[in-house]
């Protein structure tokens, strides 16, 4: 095997698994962003979806010139008909993925909305649940405490209240 074709090898392997669903996958994804606490996992799975979703269009393009071009067609080097869709694909996507964002890092994408009362709430809920608990416990352990628990139960029951209005408004939204 000579150089030539080796390197006809490896842009080959890159067209049919690589390069049109990594293109896709950023046209799809431009919010992933591969540095940061979730960078590991995010080029983890944007590398698998590249692949997965590569091998998937070439099968689809392959099936579709099949049926298509006159008298079949042969996947070779002589008959590029499926690198050449392949190519058309990714240099689609590609520019999709530049139109939103995904290979640019100086224009943030951003987050997907929040349905309302999602995140916070739960937190809301989380810490109302504590400030029950917290009163609970003064209640059962506060009477050998005398005015100071009845204190600390006051303010825990006003900050409970507090925080389930918080929470409804949330949830209101």
């Amino acid at each position: 095997m000579g150089p030539v074709d080796l390197v006809s090898a490896v842009a080959g392997g890159l067209l049919l698994f690589v390069v049109p669903g990594l293109t896709v996958a950023r046209a799809l994804f431009p919010e992933w962003r591969f540095r940061g606490p979730d960078g590991l996992r995010r080029s983890l799975e944007t590398a698998t979806l590249a692949f997965v979703l590569s091998v998937g269009l070439t099968v689809v393009v392959g099936t579709a010139l099949l049926g298509l071009a006159p008298g079949g067609f042969a996947a070779s080097w002589g008959d590029p008909l499926l690198e050449a869709a392949l190519a058309a694909i990714a240099l689609v996507a590609f520019v999709a993925g530049v139109v939103r964002g995904a290979y640019s890092e100086r224009v943030p994408v951003p987050p997907p909305p929040v349905e309302p009362g999602s995140e916070r709430a739960w937190e809301l809920g989380r810490t109302l649940d504590a400030t029950r608990a917290r009163a609970a416990a003064l209640r059962r352990d506060g009477a050998a405490a005398g005015s100071d628990a009845d204190r600390q139960l006051q303010e825990l029951a006003a900050r409970s209240d507090a925080v389930a209005r918080a929470r409804e408004e949330e949830y209101a939204r």
